[in-house]
């Protein structure tokens, strides 16, 4: 379901996210991942201006609630007499129901043929990350180490747009990768420093190295790779 968005939907993207849209329902519409979404509108609106959004959007959806609630607590406040009209009604509709499926006459049975396929029982593949086999690196990366060259790793439960895995998931060790230095040193601190990885064919050769450390995936952009 990953999807790099155009100039022209991130734009668009934005505009309905302002009207009111909730982030679900941003994601079934241009067929990506919550957190492509979430990543493109914090981008483009700010970490500010989105959280206030964000907020808007909840109390809204809050008042609507509440408004749907006391609409349905107002419909459900009949007299015992209307209750008592519309069971009459109900069991006269259903007797009369009955009487005419008693004379249907035996020809207008339909023969339906039994299934002969088979059905899939295999378990369903894990959505979420990408097999390293079918990614393709671009040329060039970026990666944030040490002061040692030692790689910085993390848990996936660190990064906000995973949140929605499960706790397995959550627990993974990671290392992150980028394709823009600038995007990089905004991740990096005091104690850190970004590495140039000209050749990405190397994350393939060493990934069973990576695993047997206990690193399980890499996160780049809005994907999730596994090793």
């Amino acid at each position: 379901m990953t999807k790099r968005l155009s100039e022209i939907q991130k734009k668009e993207l934005v505009q309905k996210f302002k009207s009111g849209k909730s982030i679900d329902v941003l994601s079934k519409e241009f067929h990506c991942t919550k957190s492509t979404v979430s990543r493109n509108l914090k981008k483009n609106l700010g970490d500010i201006k989105y959280k206030e959004l964000i907020q808007k959007s909840k109390s809204l959806k809050e008042k609507t609630l509440g408004q749907k609630n006391y609409n349905n607590t107002v419909l459900d406040q009949k007299t015992d007499d209307e209750v008592f009209q519309k069971d009459i009604v109900d069991l006269k509709t259903s007797e009369k129901n009955r009487k005419e499926l008693e004379f249907v006459p035996l020809e207008s049975f339909i023969e339906i043929a039994p299934i002969d396929y088979e059905i899939d029982n295999s378990s369903r593949p894990e959505l979420s990350s990408v097999p390293i086999s079918e990614i393709d690196f671009p040329k060039v990366v970026y990666m944030i180490v040490d002061k040692k060259i030692e790689l910085e790793t993390k848990l996936l439960k660190d990064y906000a747009d995973w949140q929605f895995l499960s706790i397995d998931e959550l627990n993974r060790k990671t290392i992150q990768i980028f394709e823009d230095f600038k995007y990089a040193k905004r991740f990096c601190n005091k104690e850190q420093k970004v590495i140039k990885v000209p050749n990405t064919d190397v994350f393939k050769i060493v990934a069973p190295i990576l695993v047997s450390r206990g690193i399980s995936r890499i996160v780049s952009g809005d994907k999730l790779i596994a090793l």
